[in-house]
């Protein structure tokens, strides 16, 4: 066996900075706080693309989108996309995903949440080359969720499992990295841990013990408009954002603690989210609510415990990040700025109502529209 075991762990809309770690008062994150303090810290990582099924796909084959082939909020990734699954599975690695996919085929007259979305077939030829695959494409069911493929009945029929969603997508993947370790296994693993947690819906219920505020204890960032329906909305959203970080923390601590010392981890999110900042809710805007990710790395070569980079990273560079860490070798780059955009409009309440591209450093962000107008943040 060669090369290092690797688990990237994806989550949903968690904003950069929300980790009690990081000063956030509003944030319970017992785990990951200990994690990251064994970890680097990306502190510029942003994704390239704020709205889920872009990134997703730019994460998965290292290709921005439109040129991944995902022009559209409803287009499935291409089936013959090369993703970081098949590179890794070409150098010898065993390779496995649990959880939300968000890039493949859905019928664009179904309800975006709700039973119908969350029984949406993927099928095998379309699950990204992985091995080993246990998820779903989507329907923001973050309790009682259904799943489809290896170990939760099989096959391409969903199956409803009860239990709060980040335990059981956390849950598949120990199981799966239990039984697939010991000292006769022949090769290292690569897995892909997708939580759709903290995505709306906010007012979902949370397993009991996690930490649920009442609105009016929030604090909030300055850039949120006080004494207005704004400020409402955003308290009222917060709350039950904070308490699902709190439950999914603790089960991405049960999650690295199986996976042991010795395997390399990544977790990095989608997006973010608005959450009121400058009036403004939900993805795809161009600020740093919405672009800034966090991304810690533990167990990499060059990453050391407890250090802090300030190269312009995003999610497009996971893939030749794996890639290299896969030879033993550290990731040798150190971008002075990332590009960023929004390849189409996405017709949703709340989202950015206009196409935008951009980049940012980790000292200046430039953004301009399609019509090529430079859009002046104000941040």
């Amino acid at each position: 066996m060669s090369g290092p075991d690797l688990l990237w762990i994806l989550t949903t809309q968690w904003r950069a900075g929300a980790f009690g770690r990081a000063g956030d008062p509003n944030a319970c994150t017992p785990c990951l706080d200990a994690f990251l303090a064994d970890a680097t810290t990306f502190a510029q990582a942003v994704t390239p693309h704020p709205f889920g099924p872009f990134a997703r796909a730019a994460l998965l084959t290292g290709v921005p989108s439109p040129a991944n082939g995902v022009r559209d909020y409803w287009d499935a990734l291409p089936i013959d996309a090369p993703t970081v699954a098949q590179a890794l599975a070409a150098r010898g690695y065993g390779t496995a995903f649990f959880g939300k996919w968000g890039v493949g085929e859905r019928d664009r007259s179904a309800p975006l949440v709700g039973e119908a979305a969350a029984r949406v077939a993927v099928q095998p030829q379309r699950r990204g080359g992985f091995e080993r695959w246990t998820g779903f494409e989507g329907g923001f069911l973050l309790n009682d969720p259904f799943f489809q493929g290896d170990g939760a009945g099989g096959g391409t029929e969903p199956v409803r499992v009860s239990g709060y969603q980040s335990d059981l997508v956390a849950g598949y993947a120990a199981d799966w990295w239990r039984q697939t370790g010991g000292e006769r296994r022949s090769k290292p693993r690569f897995a892909l841990v997708s939580l759709e947690a903290p995505h709306p819906p906010y007012d979902a219920p949370t397993p009991a013990g996690a930490r649920r505020m009442r609105p009016e204890e929030v604090i909030l960032a300055n850039n949120v408009p006080r004494g207005g329906l704004v400020e409402a909305r955003a308290r009222r959203e917060l709350a039950g954002y904070y308490a699902h970080i709190a439950a999914t923390d603790a089960a991405i601590g049960r999650l690295i603690s199986a996976a042991g010392p010795d395997t390399l981890v990544v977790f990095t999110s989608v997006h973010g989210d608005m959450h009121g900042a400058h009036g403004l809710f939900r993805k795809g805007w161009p600020h740093e609510e919405s672009i800034r990710v966090p991304l810690f790395v533990r167990g990499a070569p060059g990453c050391a415990r407890g250090a802090v980079s300030h190269a312009a990273v995003s999610l497009l560079d996971l893939r030749a990040m794996a890639l290299r860490w896969s030879e033993g070798m550290p990731w040798a780059e150190a971008p002075e700025r990332a590009e960023i955009s929004m390849p189409s409009v996405v017709a949703l309440p709340d989202q950015c109502d206009r196409v935008w591209r951009g980049w940012r450093s980790a000292k200046d962000k430039k953004v301009w529209t399609a019509d090529g107008l430079e859009w002046v943040l104000g941040e």
